[in-house]
């Protein structure tokens, strides 16, 4: 059973997890660094515990005591009781949620180790069991709302793993896991330590790369044979460019989203989730 602790000081170093949380560069080195992350609000804080990642503490405030009893009884971290307005000056924001959990990191795996356990069947009952082995690559993605959005339509889309180029943001920062509704926990991901050399390894597990982009030279994704998606890795890229030119040359196949009434392109997160749904498995 977790210690139940009333803080009245801003400046308590118990606290120090969840200082500054609104200084993204602070806590965009800080948190990797320190191997934490902060969960906010009841269903993230219950789905990232759920995905068996390490509670370090909560912080709560006193409305919030009874509706995480249940975790506070189970789990033996420190749950830190404050006033909304203590938790403010702590964080730098109103906890509107009224429940921030520090969590634990796990050791991400390499690119090669995800991709073997993407190709794993799926558990028997799954509603993907049998599902083409479709992964995700993202480069460049550095806004953390489009990386949420984007993880979270992977993850209602049947999406096996996702495979982050070295300049994406972290999945694992606020502001994504709030954005995903902590669709982050639920679909794998690793990063490349070179790119777009990483993708050699992607290929050398058997996926074919189908790079997503608007240029007019690409397939359209509904004149693609379904059979290209029973192994794919779709790429998207960043927000403002698209995929880069070493990211294209790499690729397999071009492949766009039709479009109509003089739009060129989608935002990135909905361009992720129309690619997941375009390329899901056929109903048996």
């Amino acid at each position: 059973m977790a210690d139940l602790i009333t803080v009245e000081d801003p400046d308590d170093p118990r606290l120090r997890d969840y200082t500054g949380l609104t200084d993204v560069e602070l806590r965009r080195k800080r948190e990797p660094a320190e191997g934490l992350f902060i969960a906010e609000g009841e269903k993230v804080i219950r789905r990232a515990k759920d995905a068996g990642y390490e509670m370090r503490s909560m912080l709560l405030s006193a409305k919030w005591v009874d509706v995480m009893r249940d975790v506070i009884d189970e789990l033996p971290a420190p749950v830190y009781a404050v006033s909304p307005e203590l938790a403010e000056r702590v964080t730098g924001y109103h906890v509107h949620r009224g429940a921030l959990a520090s969590m634990q990191r796990k050791p991400l795996p390499d690119a090669a180790e995800l991709l073997v356990t993407a190709r794993r069947p799926a558990v028997l009952g799954d509603p993907q069991d049998g599902a083409g082995e479709r992964v995700a690559i993202f480069e460049g993605f550095v806004d953390h709302a489009n990386l949420g959005a984007a993880f979270r339509s992977a993850a209602a889309l049947g999406i096996k793993a996702i495979l982050l180029s070295p300049d994406c943001a972290d999945p694992l920062y606020r502001r994504a896991i709030k954005v995903s509704m902590g669709a982050v926990f639920s679909v794998p991901y690793a990063r490349f330590e070179a790119w777009p050399a990483g993708l050699d390894v992607v290929r050398d597990a058997g996926y074919d790369i189908l790079a997503m982009t608007p240029d007019e030279k690409a397939t359209p994704l509904d004149k693609l044979h379904p059979e290209r998606f029973d192994r794919c890795a779709i790429m998207l890229g960043s927000e403002g460019h698209g995929l880069s030119t070493y990211a294209l040359r790499a690729a397999d196949e071009w492949v766009r989203i039709p479009m109509s009434a003089g739009i060129d392109s989608l935002n990135v997160a909905a361009a992720s989730a129309v690619a997941f749904y375009a390329t899901r498995p056929s109903p048996a």
